[in-house]
């Protein structure tokens, strides 16, 4: 059993890899491509609970490079983004059946592939042992995303497609960098819980700079004003890779990547004797606050949506520059919270667009009485990214909040101003859903949504699956996404305790900080 152990990390790897081929392999038959990729997020996600469950800290040594090991290892921190990630593919894979089939997008079996390579990748993020297998892991991860960037194959996309990569290869070279620094200074680059010791010691300069490169690099996919165009760009991808970019996996691994150099290159303490800590905690504060302005500007839905990812991720962000115990904590349940609520969102979102053709805000008036589910579990996910108690947003926020009434007040205000500006965002959303109504003279007006496309509230000729045991609202494939990631939102604000990754959180914060 000890020798299977020693396997899991590798596993969690490569039982997506190993899905890519496959889906290939079988894309003249979609039922039994779409199986693959059901089977592969159903496998991995029992893949990564034996790790959780399982005694000590599984891990996998692929050898080395230039005298570098390049190491898999299964610690909490890791887990806790990799138990997030594989819980969400499962999700998303049955949503982006039912988004791509529903949509008839073209080249399925190119987006199904290209997905469970961003899950594999997104493993190796997260179980990635040194700086050194985290860089390898953060870059396969930039290419395996872009043909889901540019899969439209509009000229937009294709835009779209190179602002991605020109951002994000561009800070692979500001970590790589900083990486090689962190090496040269210290001899090592393996990740330590309170960080490597060497660094306390090291030229100050040196390491002022190897931090700056690291969080500059890994501030491009957390979407740090100026380094966040891309992101709002990226949205011409379908939904479900909107979902994969800010739930899952890209901005995602660039916090959780952004978490291993405060908490296990750096560590809490040599990062404010540094006085790398408040720069950090303005850089996300002022994030926070420019994202929340731009955003109520924001009249596309997910274009929004963009911008509130942005805002999000630096609550994270902030909580670990501030690196006392609670506001880490908070940073850490808030990965999860925003991932559950996020998902939430875009999937609401996409489920939208797939029945009405509508993405704007000033035509959703009433789209809330036509689907009222869909709508009821966005309102739920709004709510708890604006903080509202019941919801895991308000128990990561609290969180937050109170590390950072240790600090400073103006910290706390800034919480509490980036609050205000998610509820005037989402406030209109939710009132133009459910209480707005079309023009007086009942043409289709600013405020209106698309007429059906058929009696039953679906497009025209609907395959036999689509629509049957949950009514006219929508199949079965896109409204089950939906409720499960809303349910799972709730279920982590009403009993924070329910799912793993509240040990997960308490196990990092006692190893970092003791």
């Amino acid at each position: 059993m000890a020798v299977i152990g020693e396997y899991l990390p590798l596993a969690a790897v490569a039982i997506p890899a190993l899905a890519v081929p496959l889906v290939y392999a079988v894309s003249a038959r979609a039922n039994l491509r779409e199986a693959v990729t059901l089977l592969a997020s159903l496998v991995l996600l029992a893949t990564v609970w034996l790790m959780v469950q399982a005694p000590g800290t599984p891990a996998t040594s692929l050898g080395s490079v230039a005298g570098v090991e390049f190491v898999l290892r299964a610690d909490a921190a890791g887990l806790l983004f990799a138990l997030l990630a594989a819980t969400l593919w499962l999700v998303t894979s049955v949503y982006s059946i039912g988004y791509m089939r529903t949509l008839r997008e073209e080249s399925q079996t190119r987006y199904f592939a290209a997905f469970a390579a961003s899950i594999a990748a997104t493993m190796g993020v997260a179980l990635s042992a040194n700086l050194f297998t985290l860089f390898v892991f953060y870059e396969l991860l930039t290419l395996a995303t872009y043909p889901l960037v540019v899969h439209a194959g509009s000229e937009t996309a294709r835009n779209a497609g190179r602002t991605y990569v020109a951002y994000t290869l561009g800070g692979g070279v500001a970590v790589l960098a900083g990486v090689v620094l962190v090496a040269v200074l210290t001899g090592t680059v393996a990740f330590t819980p309170g960080g490597i010791a060497a660094l306390a010691t090291a030229d100050p300069t040196l390491a002022r700079a190897a931090f700056a490169l690291l969080v500059v690099g890994f501030g491009v996919k957390t979407a740090f004003v100026p380094l966040h165009s891309w992101l709002p760009a990226a949205m011409v991808a379908p939904t479900p890779v909107s979902g994969l970019l800010h739930a899952v996996a890209v901005v995602k691994s660039g916090v959780f990547a952004l978490a291993r150099t405060v908490l296990y290159t750096f560590g809490p303490e040599t990062t404010w004797d540094l006085g790398v800590g408040l720069p950090l905690a303005v850089a996300a504060a002022a994030t926070m606050l420019v994202a929340g302005v731009v955003g109520i500007r924001q009249d596309n839905l997910k274009r929004g949506l963009a911008y509130s990812t942005i805002g999000q991720l630096s609550y994270i962000a902030l909580g670990l520059g501030l690196a006392t115990p609670l506001a880490v904590f908070g940073a850490l349940l808030h990965v999860v919270a925003h991932a559950f609520m996020k998902i939430t969102l875009f999937f609401a979102a996409g489920l939208v667009y797939a029945e009405t053709g509508e993405k704007y805000v000033s035509d959703l008036a009433g789209i809330g009485r036509r689907l009222p589910l869909t709508m009821t579990a966005f309102a739920v996910a709004a709510a708890g990214l604006v903080g509202f108690p019941l919801v895991a947003g308000f128990v990561s926020k609290f969180h937050l909040v109170l590390g950072a009434a240790a600090v400073s007040p103006v910290v706390v205000a800034v919480y509490l101003v980036a609050g205000v500006l998610k509820l005037l965002y989402f406030w209109p959303v939710v009132y133009v859903a459910f209480f707005g109504e079309r023009g007086d003279d009942g043409s289709a007006s600013r405020h209106a949504f698309a007429p059906p496309h058929a009696t039953d509230g679906g497009y025209v000729t609907p395959t036999r699956w689509e629509r049957r045991s949950l009514g006219a609202e929508t199949t079965p494939f896109l409204l089950v996404p939906v409720l499960v990631t809303a349910g799972g939102a709730v279920l982590l604000g009403v009993v924070p305790t329910a799912l793993p990754f509240w040990e997960l959180a308490e196990t990092v914060v006692w190893e970092v900080f003791g």
